[in-house]
């Protein structure tokens, strides 16, 4: 199930230029299944008009403290008190001071005082007011108090000037809504996920490589998936052309020996390492400084030598569990069995290479110690989604 399915969103709508990405956030939250109720504050309809914000929720727009719906003298409380989460987008400069100051002279900064739910703002004003004394000591207040402020984005601004102001895109205010989500009532709660994803790169020379046609896509799609159920997730990528998901650590990395790094640092504190990456077995000796030049028609011959194989490198750690992937062309589950016990693996999900790498769509077997399991072919985000709420499960067991 989405996180976001069944959820009473208050989404808090200030004075801003940047009010009308509020209306993406809310119609995109509404398709996800949750119940959002828009305040506007009164200098944000001099912006955007409530009439937009009704049509894409199906709710009235509420800012008036003095005419709520509901009965009784509750009324002025009963969003704070109902709600699962109060996101702030577009967060003014005034209404950060007044929220920071404890006031309660509106509707949404009442809807706040009155909230036990998490309170994500995200601060959209000029770079100055964000960079001002006053604004700085505000929003490191409501950081201490437990609110999740987030940092504007760098761009160019209404007023023709470009700095630290913006308001973040829609897609990554909802990803950080769906983190909160998760981190309150997910099954994944105070747990770290680490993910490896995409293929690695390894150098020939400064324009060519040894790589493979490895998108990433189900390795992204299942980072977002943790975050969603609450984990703190960590994903380690090699080149892709995805954007990262909002509210994950991402480090880049290009080859099999940054990646073996790059884990195990953050293995640290891991609960769960899912290794999707399609690490190259091998990599050239050496690295030539230069392109290497076509010299008539003669070959080229390369030396390789074996990249380690991180996660066999792990079989003896007991204190996560771990995944790993089998992408065969043949003999998939002999194989894939194999793997599962060379490898000192908990889980191995195995899938063939030919119809899936590369491709929008993925069929999945699951291996472990119980047995044998399989998803059917669906599209990638599907199947993260399938195969995380099965990792769940069997790391509910293995921790029992």
């Amino acid at each position: 199930m989405d996180v976001l399915s069944g959820k009473k969103i208050v989404l808090g709508v200030c004075g801003s230029i940047a009010a009308y990405k509020a209306s993406q956030l809310a119609r995109d939250l509404t398709l996800a299944g949750a119940q959002v109720d828009v305040v506007m504050t009164e200098a944000a309809g001099r912006f955007v008009g409530a009439a937009t914000f009704q049509a894409l929720t199906g709710r009235p727009v509420l800012g008036d403290l003095w005419a709520l719906p509901e009965d009784g003298v509750v009324g002025h409380i009963a969003l704070g008190a109902k709600a699962d989460l109060v996101a702030v987008a577009p967060a003014t400069a005034n209404t950060i001071a007044r929220i920071a100051a404890g006031m309660s002279d509106d509707l949404l900064t009442t809807t706040i005082l009155a909230t036990r739910a998490p309170v994500l703002l995200a601060p959209a004003m000029n770079p100055l007011m964000y960079a001002a004394p006053a604004t700085v000591a505000n929003v490191a207040t409501l950081r201490a108090r437990g609110y999740t402020v987030l940092e504007p984005a760098v761009g160019r601004m209404a007023e023709h000037v470009e700095g630290r102001g913006r308001l973040p895109e829609p897609p990554e205010l909802e990803g950080e809504i769906r983190a909160l989500l998760g981190r309150a009532h997910g099954p994944l709660s105070g747990r770290h996920v680490v993910i490896s994803a995409g293929g690695t790169q390894e150098p020939i020379d400064p324009v060519r490589y040894i790589g493979n046609r490895s998108s990433g896509q189900m390795g992204y799609a299942m980072a977002a998936r943790a975050r969603d159920l609450g984990a703190r997730v960590t994903l380690v990528s090699g080149p892709t052309a995805l954007a990262p998901p909002a509210a994950v650590a991402t480090l880049r990395v290009e080859t099999a020996l940054q990646m073996q790094a790059a884990l195990a640092e953050a293995l640290g504190d891991a609960d769960i390492l899912i290794m999707n990456a399609a690490v190259a077995d091998f990599r050239p000796a050496a690295a030539a400084d230069e392109k290497i030049k076509k010299s008539g028609d003669a070959g080229l011959t390369l030396s390789l030598v074996p990249n380690p194989d991180i996660i066999a490198g792990l079989a003896g750690r007991r204190e996560f569990f771990k995944v790993g992937f089998a992408a065969e062309t043949n003999d998939l589950l002999a194989n894939a069995q194999g793997k599962l016990e060379r490898k000192g693996l908990d889980m191995i999900v195995a899938n063939d290479a030919v119809s899936s790498i590369g491709q929008p769509e993925i069929a999945l077997t699951l291996i472990d110690r119980g047995g044998v399991a399989s998803l059917p072919r669906q599209p990638k985000a599907a199947a993260a989604a399938a195969l995380l709420d099965e990792i769940v499960a069997r790391f509910a067991r293995w921790r029992a």
